[in-house]
């Protein structure tokens, strides 16, 4: 690298909050399967210690040596669901404790997999995976669960989505941190690092590493220097950006690969926000010349934002995956934080922008009343964005017990606090009691 290219880093690095998100090391379970549940959850936890011991030590040799922060280590398993199929328990809350244990003994920040995938319909352990969540997130400390709910080649389980609303309700009602450790998906992805949605796939290797990058605050510094240029510029500001970004990624990616001898999976170039002061995708979208993100315009320049990530880092890297672009987390991000407080940003205009961004609902605390109804009806809208736009969506919401709209509820660490937001009045019970599938859309038939 030339010298300044070496100087920019350190400054993107010093002054602009630019860091490895995460290094997630996503470990196959499927040799760990058993009917008896206990000898499984010893090969789990066996396996996981054995791959995954120097996971920690070799991200902090990276930071130390190259000077880039790494916030997060982090590992991913083969869907729990489909692990402790094999067993007779009624009750999978012994395989979240052994991923718990395994998380402790290797010092990762979370693990992520107590996860399944009904977007079709339930096999023998899905529903008693899903029934054990609240227990299981209440008695853990590192471990994540996700469930995918629909997709564009299934359509969307509407029974799962009901089912999902009550165990939103109930694991909020069990732990206060219970829901910020819960997603539910549409079309989720198989090689995704960052949490609470990891899993890995069953199509992916028996060991990878995986790596989240970051910048947002990066990006902000970069738009700042062509204020009032056209959106020609801007893009491809952005895209310069995100190339130096994921090339920065894909660096970290490769040196972890071959310290710990475990192939190579993906970086996932996604722009992800922090409570930090400047390290926020709402300031970003603010620099191109909105008010207040929420405002009109708002989506369109996501849209720009978002394509631009994808483009600069496609180029970075040969190998990026997950879900790339930019999340909008409301709790993480400062500038959502300001949006919703001053009333320019509310759950419709974020659902209008989880058509573009990301991921989808993330990280939004509501009134602790509504009702598991609602919570479905939620979930069902954003699986209809990510099914018929053919990308991942996903909803994290907290209902927050004992809360009304305009309280702040705390969290902690990268997962910030959120201000409690207003939920439309009117029902929707009777929509989701139908129950069934709503079908694939036409667009999916495309064998």
């Amino acid at each position: 690298m030339e010298t300044n290219q070496i100087l920019e880093t350190i400054r993107m690095i010093e002054e602009e909050n630019l860091d490895i998100r995460t290094i997630t090391m996503g470990i196959s379970l499927l040799d760990c399967i058993d009917s008896d549940s206990d000898r499984a959850c010893q090969k789990i936890y066996d396996k996981i210690t054995r791959l995954a011991k120097n996971l920690v030590k070799v991200g902090e040799e990276i930071e130390s040596e190259y000077g880039i922060p790494i916030i997060n280590k982090r590992i991913s398993v083969t869907p729990i669901g489909i692990v402790a199929a094999a067993s007779s328990d009624s009750n999978y809350v012994k395989y979240a404790k052994v991923l718990d244990k395994a998380a402790r003994a290797v010092g990762v920040n979370f693990i992520g997999g107590f996860s399944a995938l009904v977007e079709k319909g339930y096999q023998h352990g899905d529903e008693i995976l899903i029934n054990s969540i609240p227990q299981a997130l209440a008695e853990t400390d590192f471990v994540c669960s996700s469930v995918n709910i629909g997709s564009t080649r299934a359509g969307i389980n509407m029974d799962a989505v009901r089912h999902m609303g009550y165990v939103i309700k109930e694991t909020a009602a069990q732990s206060d941190m219970g829901c910020a450790k819960l997603v539910v998906f549409a079309n989720a992805v198989e090689d995704n690092p960052f949490m609470a949605g990891a899993f890995h796939g069953v199509g992916e290797a028996d060991c990878v590493i995986n790596v989240g990058v970051s910048g947002p605050g990066v990006v902000k510094r970069a738009l700042e220097k062509v204020k009032g240029e056209p959106f020609d510029v801007v893009a491809e500001v952005v895209k310069q950006t995100a190339f130096k970004i994921t090339r920065m990624g894909q660096l970290v990616g490769k040196i972890a690969s071959e310290r710990l001898n475990v192939p190579f999976g993906i970086v996932d170039l996604s722009l992800a926000p922090t409570p930090a002061v400047g390290d926020s995708v709402a300031y970003i979208l603010e620099e191109m010349g909105l008010e207040s993100v929420g405002t009109h315009g708002t989506t369109a320049a996501l849209a720009l934002l978002n394509d631009a990530v994808k483009k600069g880092g496609v180029m970075a890297c040969n190998h990026v995956g997950g879900l790339s672009g930019a999340f909008i987390p409301v709790s993480e991000d400062a500038g959502m934080i300001d949006a919703v407080n001053n009333g320019a940003l509310n759950l419709e205009k974020l659902e209008a922008m989880t058509a573009i961004c990301s991921v989808g609902l993330d990280m939004i605390a509501i009134p602790g009343e509504t009702s598991a109804e609602t919570i479905a009806a939620m979930i069902a809208d954003e699986a209809a964005i990510g099914v018929i736009n053919h990308k991942t969506t996903a909803v994290r919401i907290i209902p927050a017990e004992g809360t009304k709209v305009g309280d702040m509820v705390e969290f902690g660490g990268l997962l910030g606090r959120a201000p409690v937001m207003k939920v439309n009045d009117y029902a929707s019970t009777d929509f989701i009691i139908r129950g069934g599938r709503i079908p694939a859309p036409i667009h999916s038939f495309k064998n």
